[in-house]
């Protein structure tokens, strides 16, 4: 398994993958059609790649399976896990076929030495209550709460 950068021709494979962390549970609580009309959701893949968006993807042969991006939002259109306007927002997921087998680990790892190349200061996250697999690799990588947004706790790793 490898990691690549993410390329202006994987906003497929992200809105994909988006949809795979919202319906985390292994409940369809969403659509596809969902993620691609929803404007809260729009703000993270809308336009990808803009400037100073940022993302990798872990490849298992030839296969994707999984992926980290961010970028930065604003205070008047702030993403779920929203910290301040110099601080991307990370989304994240591992096809559900992957996981357990270290694709989480390898993709934040890589994603967090390249944000910290890039030089950014910190990103944050949102993680919904329940969610403690991923809660606990966020943990592992130095991610600590920071504030509450609905039924999920944004998360802050400073670089």
């Amino acid at each position: 398994m490898h990691l690549r950068d993410a390329t202006d021709d994987d906003l497929d494979l992200l809105l994909d993958l988006l949809l795979e962390a919202f319906n985390w549970t292994g409940e369809a609580r969403f659509t596809l059609d969902d993620v691609r009309s929803d404007p809260h959701t729009g703000r993270y893949l809308d336009g990808w790649r803009r400037p100073g968006d940022l993302g990798v993807v872990a490849v298992d042969g030839t296969a994707p399976v999984g992926a980290v991006w961010a970028r930065a939002l604003t205070a008047d259109a702030p993403g779920y896990g929203y910290v301040a306007d110099d601080v991307p927002e990370l989304g994240m997921a591992v096809a559900a076929g992957a996981r357990g087998r270290g694709v989480g680990t390898l993709l934040l790892s890589g994603f967090l030495d390249r944000a910290r190349t890039a030089g950014w200061r910190a990103v944050s996250l949102s993680v919904e209550d329940g969610n403690t697999a991923a809660r606990a690799l966020y943990e592992r990588h130095g991610f600590v709460p920071v504030g509450r947004n609905g039924g999920s706790d944004t998360l802050l790793r400073t670089l």
